[in-house]
Formats: C-alpha cells, structure tokens, sequence
C-alpha cells in the first residue's frame, strides 16, 4: 500500500521523502524523486514543495514530470537552482495566509536541520505544514530532533527515521510524541544506507502514545542509490 486516505485527504508515498497529498481539489507536491512514470496533465502538481537543493529531494528531472505551466513551487531562499514561472522563494518562520494562501491553501514554512551532523546546517532548508481540509500536515524535511519541533501544531506527521542523515526511529518517535499528532507516516529510509525500521519505529511510537496511528507506506518502487551509487542524503 503506497497510499492512505485519512478523513478526506488522500497522501501516496512516493519513495524517499517525497509526496503526494490531495484534498480540496488540489494536489501538492513535496521532494519528488525518480518518479518512474510522467504523471497524466490532470495529476500534476498544483502546488510543489522543495525543501532543500539536495538533488534527491531538488531533482530537476522530476520537478519537469510532475510541473504545470501554472504548477506554484515554493523553495528555500538559498537553493542555487532557478525555476521558470510561479517560483517563490521562502525561509523558516514563513507563514502563507492571511490573504497569501498558495491557491487558498494555508502553508508554514517551518526549521529542519542537524544538531550533530554536517550534511543539513541551519539554514539550508526547510519544513512545512500543510492546511488540507482541515487537517495540518507536517513534513519534517532532512531534520534531526530539534527543539522547535515541540511548537509544531500537527494532525499528521511526515517523519524520516533514516538515522543516517536524519533523525533515527527512536528520535522519530520522540519527535511524535512531542507533535502528538492522530497519524504519523515514516520516511526517508528503505535506501541504501538508510536502513530505518519502519516497524521498530511503530513500536516506539506506541510505547510514548499508543493513541497515535502510525501508519507504514510501501512506493512503488524504494530508489536505492544515486547515480554514482553513492546512497542518498
């Protein structure tokens, strides 16, 4: 199952820490990553989340498969990649409402960085809560456990457990239980060198909270390593 529908938001995995959420008629777009088939016109993004320039979370090629003409991609102000049409650039603390609703949806642009690691210091990129009928989603980004995840305000949260690059399943599982959310989804492992344990990650939820649904994706298709088969950050 590479898909769930929670209430009337409908959120597909697609490999990595990229996905597709669907509700109000819209559909965003977050790190699409070797999208293996070209999405039909009507599937493609109205809104594309990117939440740092890292090329397996900035692919360009997969940015072109899933871009409209009218497509409204939000990136980080320090990504060196330039985009053509509604491209806006955001930083952390960047709230969207208020009269600047992306296409009427409300967007937090939130931190993710490492706290003792190299590849993601502050400031390179970004989280994001999401508004979709109703319900907030939170995407966490390539992010450690950091303190200003105890502020985030979620009904459903994105979280890597990797443990290479990103928080691992029992700092995944702490960050839930801090959020508290209804349903958590983990992300950004099941590639080479990121070997988190999706069920171990459950475990721990629920030894914190058992009231919260942690609920395992499988794509597709796991993307395994870049093209110079060095693993994924």
């Amino acid at each position: 199952m590479n898909s769930v529908k929670i209430k009337d938001i409908s959120i597909q995995w697609l490999g990595h820490a990229g996905f597709l959420l669907e509700g109000e008629g819209k559909k965003i777009y977050i790190d699409p990553f070797r999208i293996a088939q070209e999405p039909a016109f009507d599937d493609r993004a109205d809104i594309l989340l990117i939440t740092h320039e890292h090329y397996d979370h900035c692919s360009p090629d997969d940015i072109r498969k899933v871009r409209k003409s009218d497509t409204t991609t939000l990136i980080p102000e320090n990504c060196s990649l330039e985009f053509k049409g509604d491209a806006r650039r955001v930083a952390e603390g960047d709230i969207l409402a208020d009269g600047l609703e992306i296409k009427g949806t409300r967007i937090e642009v939130v931190p993710a960085y490492n706290i003792d690691k190299p590849y993601h210091p502050r400031g390179l990129g970004v989280g994001y809560i999401v508004e979709l009928e109703g319900l907030r989603i939170y995407h966490a980004g390539d992010s450690d456990f950091i303190p200003e995840i105890e502020a985030i305000n979620a009904d459903i949260a994105l979280l890597p457990i990797g443990g290479t690059y990103t928080m691992n399943e029992e700092e995944a599982a702490n960050a839930a239980a801090v959020i508290s959310p209804g349903f958590t989804i983990p992300m950004h492992y099941g590639s080479e060198g990121i070997n988190g344990d999706p069920e171990r990650f459950k475990a721990l939820v629920h030894s914190k909270n058992p009231d919260i649904n942690v609920i395992i994706l499988i794509p597709d298709q796991f993307p395994s390593t870049d093209r110079t088969g060095h693993p994924f950050k």
